[in-house]
């Protein structure tokens, strides 16, 4: 039984989630906030395996699901968190994700009414996996060139192309599927591309979030410098 506490001040998307959940007999949703404090007044109460929460609540509506996902590092590290969010906004996914990806996911709130898709999340986060939304994926895939510092410079073109085919989500066999090469040869590129990226050795789909977020990190690198300009 994996145990969800929900979060987020809008009451149609608190009903709609449990209502999404209440089928399935392998989640139970034990506690539901409104705010920051009511959330972290359920986690300490319910001690649930997974935390679904809002990115934006009460009292400031700026960041508080992700400062409350960076508590949970140190006061309960097996605790999973799902944070939604109506838009892409890189700089918390890159934020929420900088502690490790293991138990972490991160999705657009029309994502919400997918059920089998929210299921599938809960389902991969309490198991350890993590989970980034394809949207914030193809953000990441569109961005522009990178600068000459940035750690994909380290890629060759074919790697920088298998990574992009990660990015999205795909598997070995799609990406060798899409780009006429052997699964073989994706395997390869993938390990040649963690190994120059210095990902840590995680499970393997945390790695794969790793290379995507690196992605992520570019974009605001290159948006800052440009700022700085």
């Amino acid at each position: 039984m994996i145990r969800v506490a929900v979060a987020d001040d809008d009451l149609l998307v608190r009903e709609g989630i449990e209502h999404l959940l209440g089928g399935e007999p392998e989640i139970v949703v034990v506690a539901v906030a409104t705010n920051r404090e009511e959330l972290i007044a359920a986690i300490e109460r319910e001690a649930p395996d997974v935390v679904l929460t809002d990115i934006r609540m009460p009292p400031r509506h700026t960041n508080e699901g992700v400062e409350i996902a960076q508590m949970l590092r140190t006061t309960s590290p097996k605790t999973a968190v799902i944070v939604v969010s109506n838009y892409v906004e890189p700089e918390y996914a890159l934020a929420f994700l900088s502690g490790g990806t293991s138990g972490r996911g991160y999705l657009l709130k029309e994502r919400l009414g997918n059920r089998e898709q929210l299921i599938s999340a809960i389902r991969e986060v309490a198991g350890g996996g993590s989970v980034i939304d394809p949207e914030v994926v193809e953000a990441l895939v569109n961005a522009r060139t990178r600068e000459r510092h940035s750690a994909l410079g380290r890629l060759t073109a074919r790697e920088r192309e298998v990574l992009g085919e990660v990015a999205t989500g795909k598997s070995n066999a799609e990406i060798a599927r899409n780009l006429f090469i052997t699964k073989r040869a994706v395997e390869r590129h993938i390990g040649s591309i963690f190994a120059k990226l210095d990902l840590p050795e995680e499970r393997v789909a945390s790695r794969r979030v790793l290379a995507t977020l690196l992605f992520l990190a570019d974009r605001r690198d290159a948006r800052s410098d440009s700022l700085g300009d």
